[in-house]
Order: structure tokens, then sequence, then C-alpha cells
């Protein structure tokens, strides 16, 4: 059963292709916020290289979220087309799912932190299990002291990872003692994600696409800005 995995969230575009061998192969590119010029030419080139027919797929699997609006957007509009006009399922996964996923073999809590902006993160836990992972903590959004507060409450030893682990380093170790990932995990990666969601399709838990949303926990900067300015007009 041949996975596309689709992964935009964040600063970096990575696609993959995968079956019940493993992941056949995966392209990461990280160029600001091109992820609309960059995906489609990315799957086109990955089928090549992979020697995969697109009318092959018979899964596609995409990244919703938490992470970047209109990256989120992107990803999952061109997931849901591909998926619309091969006429097959999907399958939903979290972008601090994606990140833990790597680093499943630790005996420590994992803390998958990407970077929201504003002085804030998204942020979720995890621990190992039989399975690989387990979340313990469902995603959420706060600043970096809310972060620490939950770290805190929890008191074990942690590892970190993620683009706000990495922006936010010195005020998380400020506050609590943490171990952190290499910069190699800094972005969730499509190639767990269809490791992932190799796991889910062999169980047939797919979905329909128009099933699938993005994960947004907060919203996005125009609504913010526009509630704002209808809430100043009514002064």
């Amino acid at each position: 059963m041949l996975t596309l995995g689709i992964e935009t969230a964040t600063e970096r575009v990575s696609v993959a292709l995968g079956d019940h061998d493993g992941v056949l192969g995966s392209i990461d590119i990280t160029r600001g916020r091109r992820h609309a010029e960059t995906l489609t030419p990315a799957i086109e080139f990955l089928c090549r290289q992979a020697d995969v027919k697109i009318d092959e797929v018979a899964v596609v699997a995409v990244d919703v979220g938490p992470g970047l609006f209109t990256g989120m957007r992107v990803g999952i509009a061109a997931a849901k087309a591909i998926a619309l006009a091969l006429h097959v399922p999907m399958i939903a996964m979290s972008s601090l799912d994606l990140l833990a996923y790597p680093l499943r073999r630790t005996d420590q809590l994992i803390a998958s932190v990407i970077d929201a902006r504003k002085g804030e993160v998204f942020y979720a836990f995890y621990r190992q299990n039989e399975l690989g992972i387990q979340r313990v903590l469902d995603p959420t959004v706060g600043s970096i002291d809310d972060l620490i507060s939950d770290l805190l409450g929890r008191g074990q030893e942690t590892l970190c990872v993620g683009d706000g682990a990495v922006r936010y380093r010195d005020e998380i170790v400020a506050g609590f003692a943490t171990d952190f990932a290499g910069s190699s995990y800094s972005f969730p990666s499509a190639s767990a994600l269809v490791e992932l969601a190799h796991l889910k399709a062999l169980k047939e838990d797919w979905v329909e696409p128009h099933q699938i949303e993005a994960m947004y926990l907060r919203q996005p900067d125009a609504e913010i800005n526009w509630s704002t300015r209808n809430s100043g007009a009514g002064r």
C-alpha cells in the first residue's frame, strides 16, 4: 500500500513515499515560506526518483498542524486535491506527533515544541510505549512560562525537540533543566508521517478528504486583526 506523505506545517516542506518496506524516498526543503511554489515540484521530483507514478498512491497522509497557518493550508489543500483526484482515503497526523516519533526510543519524557510566533509555542508531551509513542499532554498553545510550568508539574527527565525548543532554548533552560534533541530533528518529517500513516492504513484507520481539518489552536492573524478592528469600530 503506497502512501504519499505531505508535511508543510513549519518552515520546511517535506514529502515522502512509503509502503510495507518502509520509506522509499523523501525530500526536505527549507527555503523561507515558499510552500506553494515548492510543494508540487517536490512531489513530482520524488515520484520520478522513486520510479513511482502518482496514480499508484493508495493513501495520502498529511500533517494538519499546529504550525504556520499558510503552510498548513497549502499542504492540506494539495493533499486533498490529490486524494480526490485519485479517489483514495487520507490520514491526518499532528506535527507535534511527527516531531516526537523519531525519538521514540528514549526513556525520557518527550516535549515537542513548535514556534508559534508572537512569543508563544505549540507543544505536547509524549512517552515511549510498545507501539512507539503515547501522547500524555494534548497539543496546546501558550507562552514559554506556560511550557515551563507544565514541565515543572511533571518533574520528569525531559527531551525537548522542535524549532520552538531551538528558538527558546535559553529561556527554557533558565526555568527547567532539560535535554535537547539535535538540530536535525528541529522540523517534522514526512518520513515519520508515512511510517505512522502506514500503521494506521493497515488498520484502515483513515478518513475521507472532506473530514480533514487544520489544527489551528488559535485564530489566524487575519481573523484576530479583523476582530480587533471591528471591536474598535464599535467604540
